[in-house]
Order: C-alpha cells, then sequence, then structure tokens
C-alpha cells in the first residue's frame, strides 16, 4: 500500500546529538556530498581534497543554491597556519552604470544578464588544490560525476527550492533564456519532486573537461568560448576577456578576540566583518540572564542593526572602499557603538569608523588540517542563465551592486560586489578550534553572532547552538523569529520598540555546519536541523 503524507510537514520536534570522529568528519547540507567527502579521506586525501570532492557533489545534489557559475570563500587550516581565499568574481568589462541607466534600469535587477558576474569558484578550486590538494581531479570529481550520470533522489527541501526557482525564472526571464535553464533543470516539464530522480549529462560532461584541463577550460579554454558566444547571441555582457582576465586570490583572514576566543572571517568585499564588529560591541557587555532572555536580545539586535548600517555603507571592492578594515575592527569604535544601545529598539544609522541562495561544509582529517568553505550563486540557481550544453548556470552576484554613483559598492567594469558568503574559523591562543558557518544571504553574520555566542557566552554544546531558535533582522525596525522562539519574550521585544514577525519558513534563518577538535584530536561535528544536513564522521 501507499501512504498519504506530506514530507514537508513535521508536527513535533525532534533532537540531534553532537557527532564524534577520529579521524575525519565532513558536515554539509546534503548526505551523499558529505558521504562523498569522507571517503575521499577515508582514501588517503586530506581536508582540502574532501572539500573539494564534497563542493563539485553539491554542485550536482542541490543545484537550487551553487553551481559550475558560483563563487566562493574558503579558509584553510594547514599544518598549524589558517589561509583565506576569496574566490568572488568581478562584473564584465562592458557592464557600466550608464549601460544599465540607458536601458531604464534605477537598480540592479534579479535575474537575467545584468546581474551575471564572472564565476569564482572554479578557479577557487584550482588555487586549493594546486597549494594544498593530494589527489587527482578525476578522483576529486568521480563521485559528483557518478551522481550527474546515474542520477540521484531529489530530498523534499530541495524540490520545494527548486519549484520556487521555476516560478521566478518563469515571471523574469526571456522565453529564450528561459527555455535554456528548462532543457537541464527540468527536463521532463517539470521541476523534480521529492522523491524523484534528476540527472544531467551536461554536469558529467563539465566535471571531465574541467578534470583534463586542470580547471582552465571555463576560463580560457572551450567552456569559456560556450559562455562567450551563448552571452553575445543573447544580449549578455560577459566575455571571453573576462574569464581570462579572472584569478581567484589568497588573502589574509580577518579576526576579532571575544572573550578570549578569536573569532575569523574573510576580509571585505566579504561582510564577514559585520560578524566581527557585532561581536565587538557585544564584547563591551555583559550577559549574566543567559540566552533567553530578552533584554540579551534586545542587545543583540541592536548591535547587528548597528554593525549592518555600517557594513552596508562602506562594504565594498577594497579597492573603492572609504574606510579601512581595522578602522571598522576597532575596539574604541565598538566601545563608541555600544554605548549607543538603549532600552529601547533604535532605527539603525551607520556611523563613521574613520573617526576612532548558498551552501556550506566543512571538512577535518586525522593530522589536525580544516577547511571552512562556502559556495553560492546567490538567489537558487543564480541569473537564471545556463550555458547550452554544459550545465553551468550563472550567478547573479551584481544584484547586490547599487546604482548611486557616491557609492563605494556602485556597478562598475571589472568591480567586485558587496558578498554574502562568509565562512568562518574558530582559533584559541594561536590553536585551532575549527570550522563554523551558517548559510542564507543577509542571514549569514546574524547566525554567526548567534552562534558564537551560544558557545562562548551560553555554554552551548555545538548541535544546541545550531538548534536554537533564532532571530533575524531584516531592515528597519523589523524582527522577524523563528517558530519555537518564547513568545513571550517575543511579546517583551514589542514593547520595546521591536517590529516582531514569526516566520513560517526556517530556511529564512540559515542553515549550518560545524566541526570542532579538542586538545585530544577529537572531531565534535553538528549540523543544521533546518533542512536535513548531514555530518559524515570516521
Amino acid at each position: 500500500m501507499n501512504f498519504c503524507y506530506d514530507v514537508l510537514n513535521y508536527k513535533y520536534p525532534s533532537r540531534r546529538e553532537v557527532i564524534y570522529g577520529r579521524k575525519g568528519m565532513v558536515c554539509t547540507s546534503q548526505s551523499l556530498a558529505a558521504q562523498a567527502g569522507l571517503d575521499i579521506i577515508k582514501a588517503g586525501g586530506n581536508a582540502v581534497d574532501a572539500a573539494l570532492a564534497t563542493a563539485s557533489c553539491m554542485i550536482v545534489l542541490e543545484p537550487t543554491s551553487n553551481g559550475f557559475g558560483s563563487d566562493a570563500f574558503a579558509q584553510v587550516w594547514m599544518d598549524g597556519k589558517l589561509y583565506g581565499l576569496n574566490a568572488s568574481g568581478f562584473s564584465p568589462a562592458l557592464l557600466t552604470r550608464e549601460a544599465l541607466m540607458d536601458k531604464g534600469y534605477e537598480q540592479m535587477p534579479k535575474f537575467g544578464w545584468e546581474p551575471v558576474t564572472v564565476p569564482g569558484a572554479v578557479s577557487g578550486w584550482k588555487k586549493l588544490h594546486d597549494r594544498f590538494g593530494t589527489l587527482s581531479w578525476e578522483q576529486i570529481f568521480e563521485p559528483a560525476i557518478r551522481y550527474a550520470e546515474e542520477g540521484y533522489v531529489v530530498t523534499p527541501v530541495i524540490s520545494k527550492m527548486w519549484r520556487q526557482a521555476w516560478d521566478n525564472y518563469e515571471e523574469s526571464l526571456s522565453p529564450k533564456l528561459f527555455e535554456e535553464w528548462r532543457k537541464v533543470f527540468a527536463p521532463d516539464g517539470h521541476t523534480p519532486r521529492a522523491g524523484e530522480i534528476w540527472s544531467s549529462k551536461a554536469h558529467a560532461e563539465t566535471f571531465r573537461e574541467l578534470a583534463a584541463t586542470d580547471c582552465e577550460s571555463l576560463y580560457r579554454g572551450r567552456l569559456a568560448d560556450e559562455i562567450d558566444s551563448y552571452s553575445r547571441t543573447t544580449g549578455g555582457y560577459l566575455r571571453k576577456g573576462d574569464l581570462a582576465a579572472y584569478e581567484a586570490e589568497w588573502v589574509q583572514p580577518v579576526s576579532t578576540s571575544y572573550r578570549g576566543y578569536d573569532v575569523w572571517e574573510i576580509p571585505p568585499n566579504g561582510h564577514g566583518i559585520v560578524a566581527l564588529m557585532a561581536l565587538n560591541i557585544m564584547e563591551c557587555m555583559q550577559f549574566a540572564a543567559g540566552h533567553d532572555s530578552e533584554e540579551v536580545v534586545h542587545r543583540q539586535l541592536e548591535a547587528m542593526k548597528l554593525a549592518y548600517s555600517d557594513g552596508q555603507q562602506y562594504i565594498a571592492d577594497p579597492r573603492s572602499m572609504k574606510v579601512t578594515t581595522e578602522q571598522m575592527l576597532s575596539k574604541v569604535y565598538a566601545a563608541y557603538r555600544a554605548a549607543n544601545i538603549g532600552q529601547r529598539a533604535a532605527k539603525p544609522q551607520y556611523g563613521n569608523p574613520a573617526s576612532g541562495g548558498t551552501i556550506y561544509l566543512c571538512t577535518a582529517d586525522g593530522a589536525g588540517n580544516m577547511v571552512s568553505f562556502i559556495q553560492s550563486n546567490y538567489c537558487n540557481f543564480g541569473s537564471g542563465i545556463v550555458v547550452p550544453k554544459t550545465g553551468i548556470a550563472l550567478q547573479n552576484r551584481g544584484f547586490n551592486f547599487y546604482m548611486d554613483p557616491e557609492s563605494a559598492n556602485c556597478v562598475g567594469p571589472h568591480k567586485k560586489t558587496y558578498h554574502t558568503i562568509i565562512p568562518g574559523f574558530l582559533t584559541r591562543n594561536g590553536k585551532a578550534i575549527g570550522p563554523f558557518g551558517v548559510m542564507g544571504g543577509f542571514m549569514q553574520p546574524q547566525g554567526h553572532v548567534q552562534v558564537m555566542m551560544n558557545l562562548i557566552d551560553f555554554h552551548m554544546n555545538p548541535q544546541e547552538a545550531l538548534d536554537a531558535p533564532r532571530w533575524q533582522w531584516t531592515g528597519d525596525m523589523n524582527i522577524e523569529i523563528e517558530q519555537g522562539f518564547p513568545m513571550d519574550m517575543a511579546g517583551r521585544l514589542k514593547a520595546r520598540g521591536h517590529h516582531v514577525t514569526v516566520a513560517t519558513d526556517s530556511m529564512d534563518f540559515g542553515r549550518g555546519q560545524l566541526i570542532f577538535r579538542d586538545e585530544n584530536g577529537i572531531l565534535t561535528g553538528a549540523t543544521e536541523p533546518r533542512a536535513g544536513g548531514a555530518v559524515a564522521a570516521w
């Protein structure tokens, strides 16, 4: 007999426990990808090899969030040192504010060719592999190729996101562009339903092309030619010259100290610095009342609003920024901002520091190496542009550009935009504790702050820190709270002037994972319960 049930509806709360391992661990939002990454470690690969295998699998297993056209960022702890990688692409040379104004745009479009920027993730893969990889691309890509060719069973959450993307693109894209997306991602005339199998020969062939060319084809080979040709014939701005001019770059991670711990993020153009600024403000306060206190949540919200207001005003391509990272992370400036927090909610305003869609994964191997890695097309599949015969879905990161010519983040040629994806890392006394991350656009710094405070201030275990119901500032005085958030506290927050609503979809609060290593080398992993994340441990 067939049962009748809703795979997206769960009436009763469930409980997860932390996972332990010793020789290796992989955490991400898809169980098949986590298993593939752990298999790489068992085959002799290190944490970077595992991260690359997991990331490539995620392109197939969760195309609703990332793809060959993604950007990526990473923090790598290798042989006792932390490395940062910025694999965010820049805008095409033809993409100017004047060109957009001539087309009648007063703000950046969300879909189509206008928000497309150069894909950075594949170049990032190459950088990681060149420096730290030990296995061949053929070994690393084998699981992703297998899932692409043989197909896999689509999960409930991914099927829901897939359908939402169809609705968005059907409404926003031209029939020609939407048809290319449908050919790859809805070949049966509808998006895959939960429990159905999806496969893509195009994805498998692109992986083989990348393996054969050391990932160069996307930038200086046949795949670049395909992107260039399709862009020219459909009114796009992206050209082969843009692709050839791009290369992911190693960067120095930035950090702040928080109650004896060092929290690390990638510097701008990413907005991980927003989380660090908020933690700086919170360090000026004490929280004897504990986690479930409306006074604590009020102060967290106000600190987050202040940090975000500064971030949205000043973060851009580093070459265009008008303040420095050091100024934004000043403890003196944080104390000044903390002093502005009162007993009632306030409208957020930026200060003057100069005066004083996305997948996340983390890996660890038995030698002590760890990776914090994030990869994203931004809005679901990104721009909706899919390059024929390749499976390449191009991102829409340019949607974050402003049209204001006075803004440091104003759209312009070969410019990186304000970026939302941020991999985190935690150390103490110069020793690695481990990688952490929370997905979800502008929720990400807010998730980082809440998880770090849950761990450090409120002494939660890693799984509990991810399980705790979250809040999210969404602009102006507006706050969303997750189902399960104490309703009595929500009422008291309203009395302080916050505009509080209960979100109906927990996906709006991001998904996250973390791995910590103790002094005995024991690995502890936890993963987001909101979308069926997985920990694979050995």
